[in-house]
């Protein structure tokens, strides 16, 4: 590396720190457990021992507290509610689009690290990063503080519970109840594509209701895909 590189990275680390300071709200402690939690695996980056490190581990992490948190949320400002409804409105919100969504409106997407523009799940790179960005809070900042920066800066900030609650999003279940009540055939076919750069899967799903295509749609996972099937399928159906 050379001394202008070593220059250029410097301030390129200044301005990351200060844009995570201001997205967090507070000076984090370990600032490359951060940094770690943006670089997508395919810039992952090499240590000296072999060995190749990014932002996964985080993710599953975050993930995980997130889901933690959330449900905590929703089972004190709902006591009255029954554990589907909390279950139905916590998939909502860690729906991986609508975390995709969050995580732009807080400007995760803009400290992305990334060499690839083609890989499985690169719509949702944002989120990704985002549950990988919890993860490293949670490292740094323990449980508590946590539970308190995804209140304050996500779901009291970013989310409106009472449209949310009213957000159709298992658009699968509705295209199969309607099939059912007007006895007609439905049925979905899904494929696999490994024709992308990094050489993993995208899912592909279409939906045919008598025979003829209604609805299709891609997604990381099988379940992704199938459901953007069933929308599209189900708003054509509802046009008719």
């Amino acid at each position: 590396m050379t001394i202008i590189d070593s220059i250029k990275l410097l301030f390129f680390k200044k301005k990351i720190h200060k844009d995570l300071a201001i997205l967090l709200g507070y000076i984090p402690r370990k600032w490359e457990i951060y940094e770690l939690a943006f670089i997508h695996r395919s810039a992952s980056v090499l240590l000296p021992d072999g060995r190749t490190i990014n932002n996964e581990r985080l993710e599953f992490l975050g993930d995980a507290v997130l889901d933690a948190v959330i449900a905590d949320y929703l089972f004190s400002r709902f006591p009255n509610k029954d554990e589907g409804f909390l279950s139905k409105m916590r998939s909502k919100i860690v729906k991986r689009k609508h975390l995709n969504t969050l995580a732009i409106k807080i400007g995760v997407n803009k400290l992305i690290v990334s060499n690839s523009i083609n890989y499985n799940g690169g719509k949702h790179i944002s989120g990704n990063a985002f549950e990988a960005l919890v993860g490293a809070v949670y490292i740094d900042k323990g449980y508590v503080k946590t539970r308190k920066f995804i209140i304050d800066n996500i779901l009291n900030a970013h989310i409106d519970l009472e449209e949310l609650e009213h957000r159709e999003t298992d658009y699968k279940s509705r295209i199969i109840e309607w099939a059912q009540k007007n006895r007609t055939e439905i049925s979905f076919d899904n494929q696999e594509d490994y024709s992308g750069r990094d050489r993993v899967p995208v899912f592909i799903s279409r939906i045919m209701i008598s025979g003829l295509l209604k609805g299709q749609g891609k997604g990381a996972s099988k379940k992704e895909a199938e459901q953007n099937a069933a929308e599209q399928a189900y708003n054509v159906i509802e046009d008719v």
